[in-house]
């Protein structure tokens, strides 16, 4: 019924806005647009891939790397009534060509506020929430096209000159997820490595320009996506086999049950459970994970295949991470892409974070010592679930607010040190 409504909603608005023009107006407005060419990789699928238009023939994810490049199908959907341009062709709009707006998938969209916390001003929303970052376009580019909000940052353009990003030498460079732990935010990539501090700049430095990452400190110790300690709990109850191998000891995991940048590239079979020490101190070293974390340790609860992006060869379910994840995740698709993530579980693709794995709260009690669980002054404080955004896990609330950081502490600290929820 979500669906559908919107799909209403979003044809509604296409007919008005249509309405308001006569066909001659229409005509010449087309004629005065440079829809480009068709040098995008999704020129003529009948979707307008140009994030200067919107409506109801748009394509559901847009990139900035598609302006003016899908002529073909964003003409035809123009005069068709289906696409209006958003973004006019004046000498303002090259300003805010740079800008990726995103869509439109917001429950808050077209609502006439910007709900896009990378944003700033007084066409803002009172409520932020990051799950709203690039999913309210139309909203977004009309109040930064009328000067009533700013990309929250880009007043200081001399702060991003100070940063050096380095190159593109990681393995991880270019996929479009910033992977240097010197940085945290929505834009970065889910595991972090410090083998890749100063290596993927061009996906930092985007991610910066766009406001969904920030630097957290230049010479900070980098961030990890499992405490050590966890990671040695979660180890001890791995059967890594013994040294047996032809290849044990050489400083490389060759076993092929596991994958990531630790394991050889083509592990052979006769290696299983015979590369202890080195798949080991791998593990530990967050270079590699189990291929199959539920064949290792106990049932997993893949769901079914309800999500709306289902069978689509990308895993929707953010209890999953790795290369072969979506970009945009919804608490709407967890346990509904069943097939997409089994299948790429197994490939090694993904994996499964470990506190969504069975066997997680075996380890439990959790040692909360060292983390700041702030207080109780969120409005949803002792209702048995963790509300801090900082958090992730099957403890945690669906809908998480940045205004509820360090203010869910009770729920929290109990939740955490019982294995239900983790620091992101």
């Amino acid at each position: 019924m979500r669906t559908i409504n919107k799909g209403l909603a979003a044809s509604s608005l296409v007919l008005i806005l249509v309405a308001g023009l006569s066909a001659p107006a229409l005509a010449q407005s087309a004629g005065n647009i440079d829809f480009g060419d068709d040098s995008s990789q999704w020129a003529n699928d009948g979707e307008c891939d140009d994030p200067r238009f919107a409506g109801a023939g748009m394509a559901s994810e847009l990139v900035d790397a598609d302006l003016a490049r899908d002529a073909t199908d964003c003409r035809t959907l123009f005069e068709a009534g289906s696409i209006t341009l958003t973004a006019p062709d004046t000498g303002d709009s090259a300003d805010i060509s740079a800008i990726d707006f995103g869509d439109d998938t917001s429950d808050w969209a077209r609502d006439g506020e910007c709900d896009d916390p990378r944003f700033s001003g007084s066409a803002m929303a009172i409520e932020l929430e990051d799950i709203d970052i690039g999913r309210d376009a139309t909203d977004c580019r009309t109040a930064y096209e009328a000067g009533s909000i700013t990309l929250v940052g880009e007043s200081d353009p001399a702060m991003l000159g100070d940063i050096e990003f380095g190159d593109d030498t990681s393995e991880w460079a270019n996929d479009l997820e910033c992977d240097d732990p010197r940085f945290a935010g929505d834009g970065m990539a889910s595991e972090l490595s410090e083998t890749n501090i100063l290596r993927d700049a061009t996906d930092c430095r985007l991610a910066y320009e766009d406001g969904t990452i920030a630097l957290v400190d230049p010479d900070a110790t980098p961030a990890t996506t499992v405490p050590a300690s966890m990671l040695e709990q979660i180890a001890a109850r791995i059967d890594f086999g013994d040294d047996s191998g032809s290849w044990a000891n050489d400083g490389e995991c060759d076993d092929p049950d596991f994958t990531g940048p630790g394991v050889v590239s083509d592990p052979i079979e006769a290696d299983r459970l015979h590369d202890a020490s080195d798949c080991r101190a791998a593990f530990l070293a967050g270079t590699a994970t189990l291929k199959s974390t539920a064949g290792a340790v106990g049932a997993f609860d893949y769901g079914s295949d309800t999500s709306e992006w289902a069978n689509d060869g990308q895993c929707d379910d953010w209890r999953f991470t790795g290369p072969g994840m979506a970009k945009k995740l919804s608490s709407a698709d967890v346990m509904g892409d069943a097939s997409d993530c089994r299948a790429l579980e197994t490939s090694g693709e993904i994996s499964i974070k470990p506190v969504f794995s069975p066997d997680y709260e075996l380890g439990a009690p959790y040692d909360s010592a060292g983390v700041v669980f702030g207080d109780n002054s969120s409005s949803y404080a002792d209702d048995g679930i963790c509300d801090d955004p900082r958090f992730e896990g099957p403890g945690t609330a669906t809908t998480l607010l940045d205004s509820d950081s360090e203010r869910d502490a009770e729920d929290c600290r109990a939740l955490f040190e019982a294995g239900k929820i983790t620091l992101r």
